[in-house]
């Protein structure tokens, strides 16, 4: 075969690659993980590639070039927080709260996460089981094992799945999973659900697909073995002073709370922090820059980042959590109008920011802390008052 774009190929040619690699590389990997000829035969019964996923390169030929992307870290970060998944997440919340409460309590009792944690994870991944999870996850697993830009992953995936029906959690025709090879409510991947999936019902199988308690046991095992801190909270919201510089975010630099109070750092509702929480380390957080709410959060927050590398998953989840539990109403600050820039436009600005000195976290396209602070020290540098975010007037001093 050529080496042109993906969709010059001759699929039936690569079909029949697919089923020959099936039988004569996975099958002995698969076979020497415990997998049964049963087993195996029925769950790649008429499976066929997926030529709809993203991210292929089948065989001979050159991946195609990455598209320019907008991502909501770089529209506005209030774009994640709508009015819509915000409410919508919340009262289905309280009503599962209701249903599951005896549940949720053994679960939080179990594992020492806080069980509005649990409820708000469900919610954001599949909108409490609500949400179609509408792929054959061999179908999924195979295809992006065989053709895809990371297909060593996706191949100790698919192993992983093989090892689920064998143990016989599911019957592999009912494994079902989202694009990426996500499985069931808590959307684990299957080497995860091997890890964490629990038996929350008593049945002797850990159906994270149609057992809502197995669900909520899963998912509250998750965090437990990521390190969830018992008694602490994930974060609060709050005012920081313009003389304490959004420079100092980051998990790497840390002070105990009663120290950034005495820095002038208040919680927006008033109230003081917690007394048992004044000893406990925390770290400052500007998702926005100084564009958007500020917080002090606490190392679960990097537990829930475990789960979904993303500050603004994380930020939802505890946000949502509390508004199921406690009714609290929207973020104090508001979020500022920032982004239109493209994923390129920021990887850019890192290139030039690495190449003075500063530490970006890798010339990703991603925004993250390092990215944001490394702007803000710039800034500061420059003379600026720092705001710690890319915006279209730090691109153009930037990169020229």
């Amino acid at each position: 075969m050529g080496g042109g774009p993906v969709w010059s190929q001759d699929r039936a040619a690569v079909e029949r690659q697919f089923q020959t690699w099936l039988n004569r590389d996975i099958w002995p990997e698969a076979q020497r993980a415990g997998v049964s000829p049963r087993t195996f035969e029925a769950a790649f019964d008429g499976v066929q590639l997926n030529w709809k996923l993203p991210d292929l390169v089948p065989p001979g030929s050159a991946p195609k070039p990455p598209k320019k992307q907008r991502q909501a870290e770089f529209g506005s970060p209030g774009k994640y927080f709508n009015r819509g998944s915000v409410d919508g997440a919340t009262s289905v919340g309280k009503q599962m709260a209701r249903r599951h409460k005896s549940v949720l309590d053994r679960v939080a009792r179990q594992t020492g996460v806080p069980w509005r944690i649990i409820l708000a994870i469900w919610g954001r991944e599949s909108a409490y089981g609500r949400v179609a999870i509408p792929h054959d996850a061999f179908e999924v697993l195979g295809t992006k094992a065989f053709m895809s830009t990371r297909a060593g992953y996706f191949r100790e995936e698919l192993i992983a799945a093989l090892q689920i029906a064998e143990a016989g959690h599911a019957p592999a025709r009912a494994m079902k999973s989202s694009w990426a090879g996500a499985l069931g409510q808590p959307q684990f991947m299957p080497s995860n659900y091997l890890k964490y999936a629990r038996d929350g019902d008593g049945d002797g199988h850990a159906d994270i697909w149609s057992s809502e308690a197995d669900t909520i046991a899963s998912i509250g095992a998750y965090l437990q073995r990521h390190g969830w801190q018992t008694g602490r909270d994930w974060g609060f919201e709050v005012h920081v002073p313009d003389a304490v510089s959004c420079t100092l975010e980051g998990p790497d630099q840390g002070r105990s709370i009663a120290e950034w109070a005495e820095l002038g750092i208040t919680r927006v509702s008033g109230r003081p922090f917690p007394k048992h929480e004044l000893q406990g380390e925390g770290y400052l957080l500007f998702p926005a820059g100084r564009h958007g709410p500020a917080f002090v959060v606490t190392p679960n927050f990097y537990v829930l980042k475990d789960y979904n590398m993303s500050d603004l998953y994380a930020l939802f989840v505890g946000h949502v959590g509390d508004r199921i539990q406690f009714g609290v109403g929207d973020f104090s600050a508001s979020w500022g109008a920032v982004g239109g820039l493209l994923r390129s436009d920021v990887a850019a600005m890192q290139r030039v920011l690495e190449s003075q000195g500063h530490d970006v976290g890798g010339a990703d396209g991603l925004a993250g802390f390092k990215t944001r602070r490394s702007i803000g020290r710039w800034q500061e540098a420059r003379g600026d008052a720092a705001t710690c975010f890319p915006d279209p007037t730090i691109k153009a001093a930037l990169v020229r």
